[in-house]
Formats: structure tokens, C-alpha cells, sequence
């Protein structure tokens, strides 16, 4: 899926540069990996190129978002208003790639209240009924470690099946709700250990 993603990034700098067609080599140097390692994945869901002509940058691009569920638009709710939450609501590619903050929700008095971008951030008090009433898909949570399972507990008995979470936690969910963990330290920790090889090697 990761490379799914790749693929499309790339070919939308080729539309956008009026290139019509593009090899599997090209896509997969853009992206990082191999040519067979291309069709491999594209070949998971159909067949879109034609041997010895290369892959159509728009059909490609248009079969990739349908794929990845780009071509419609997913209601997303913020829990967290801190520093990291307001960084991501005015993260501008979530619009770009039809992910739409619906409502936020904290649990600060000073907060509660308050307009971002003409949504007013609710009380996480009454998270499960915010959920419900603005129909939200996904939930991207930013609140700390030590409450953020009880929070990810909740956000699941609202209906929500899909979760991006900023906590340094290993959330349990039940079958079928899906958690994506975005770590900064552990990335951080990765950058660290290939500088540190790297200096060795010298």
C-alpha cells in the first residue's frame, strides 16, 4: 500500500509536468525499488499498462486514487487540540487528498469552545455523540500516552474503524478497526542508528 502511494505521488508530478505515459523502470527509480516489483504490485489489481508502450500517466494515477480510496472524500475527526493537532489541521495535503476534518474535540476548558477554521472544538466528554452526529470515518488522535487507550476505546464504541495514532503507545483494538502508529521517536531512533553505522563505516 506504502508503495501504492509512491506510485502516485510520482505519477502525479508526471501529469503535472504533461508527461503521457511512463515505463515500470521509470516508476519504480521514482519510487525507489524495482521495475518487477512495479508490475508486481500493480498486477494485484488488474492489468493497466501495455508491454513495450509503459503505463498511461492519467489512467494510471485515476485507477491508483480509486484504489487507495482517494476519489472520495473521508470525514475525519481530530481528537487532541494541543500543538500537534493544530499543526495538523492546517496540514493543507489532508484537503488536497479529500480528507476533511469534521470536528475536533479536547478536553480543556480554555479550548473547548474555540474556532479553528470555522469548526469549533467540542468537549471530549461527549466524544461518542459528537462522532455519531457528524458522521466521522476516521479519527486521528493526538492526546497523550496514559489516556489514549481509554480515548482509542471509546472512538471504537463510536464506530469509527479507522485510526491514526500519534501516541508512543501499541494500541489493542478489536478485529476489523485498523491503526496506523505514527512514532517521531522511533523515526528519529532510525535516522540515529544510520548515522551512527555510517560513522563507523568511516
Amino acid at each position: 500500500m506504502r508503495r501504492l502511494s509512491l506510485y502516485l505521488r510520482s505519477l502525479e508530478e508526471l501529469e503535472r509536468a504533461g508527461v503521457a505515459t511512463v515505463s515500470s523502470q521509470e516508476l519504480a527509480s521514482r519510487g525507489g525499488t524495482t521495475a518487477a516489483q512495479v508490475r508486481k504490485d500493480l498486477s494485484h489489481f488488474g492489468s493497466f499498462g501495455k508491454r513495450g508502450l509503459g503505463y498511461g500517466v492519467p489512467h494510471l494515477a485515476g485507477e491508483l486514487r480509486r484504489i487507495l480510496g482517494l476519489s472520495r472524500s473521508w470525514r475525519v475527526a481530530l481528537v487532541g487540540a494541543g500543538r500537534m493537532g493544530a499543526a495538523l489541521f492546517e496540514y493543507p495535503n489532508f484537503r488536497d487528498r479529500g480528507f476533511r476534518i469534521v470536528t475536533v474535540l479536547d478536553q480543556d476548558p480554555e479550548k473547548v469552545g474555540k474556532e479553528w477554521g470555522g469548526i469549533v472544538i467540542r468537549d471530549v466528554e461527549g466524544l461518542e455523540s459528537v462522532l455519531r452526529e457528524v458522521r466521522a470515518e476516521i479519527a486521528i488522535l493526538t492526546v497523550p500516552g496514559e489516556v489514549v487507550q481509554e480515548v482509542v476505546d471509546r472512538v471504537v464504541d463510536a464506530g469509527i474503524r479507522a485510526i491514526l495514532n500519534f501516541a508512543p503507545v501499541r494500541l489493542r483494538v478489536p478485529p476489523g478497526v485498523v491503526v496506523n502508529d505514527v512514532n517521531m521517536a522511533l523515526e528519529l531512533e532510525a535516522l540515529s542508528f544510520a548515522l551512527a553505522r555510517g560513522a563507523r563505516g568511516r
